[in-house]
């Protein structure tokens, strides 16, 4: 099974590609950048536009996004949350489930501990899936941590129907 995980943003949208079985297995990552110099409804085309391609070659069976998280700046929450949209009409349009997870999800899944800073998580995702060096750039790093979230939340939802 392929997971697309998804840190979603305007600016950049991380995503990374996980294979789950037999042991996770990370394939590829990115991150779909955007200039702000250019109208927000064409940062949100791009990123869909984007977003269909990597769908398109990689085929994944789920898409895995974080959830927006409670943010003081309300233009920065709008605009993530504009970005979520168009992710969750894209995987829609290819028929893909979406499963969501919080930032206290993925940070209690990868690493044990919902409190746990970025560079924990990072690090973590590093140790599990037997990398040599953090996924750069940050954003896609994330989006591995949330497609693990998922291999971790599928595995315990296995164990849990035995």
């Amino acid at each position: 099974m392929l997971i697309l995980g998804i840190d979603p943003g305007l600016a950049r949208t991380g995503w990374a590609i996980l294979r789950k079985k037999p042991q996770p297995q990370l394939i590829k990552w990115g991150c779909i950048t955007t200039s702000s110099k250019k109208k927000s409804s064409q940062r949100l085309l791009e990123t869909y536009q984007e977003l269909q391609a990597i769908i398109k070659v990689s085929r994944p069976q789920v898409v895995a996004v974080e959830k927006l998280f409670f943010n003081t700046n309300a233009k920065t929450a709008f605009m993530i949350g504009e970005a979520r949209g168009v992710i969750k009409i894209c995987a829609e349009l290819h028929h893909l489930p979406i499963i969501e997870f919080t930032p206290l999800q993925i940070k209690n899944s990868v690493v044990g501990y919902g409190r746990a800073d970025k560079r924990q998580v990072q690090e973590m995702v590093k140790t599990q899936l037997g990398l040599k060096e953090i996924p750069r750039p940050d954003d896609a790093a994330d989006a591995v941590a949330v497609a693990l979230t998922y291999c971790f939340y599928k595995k315990k939802l296995e164990s849990d129907r035995k």
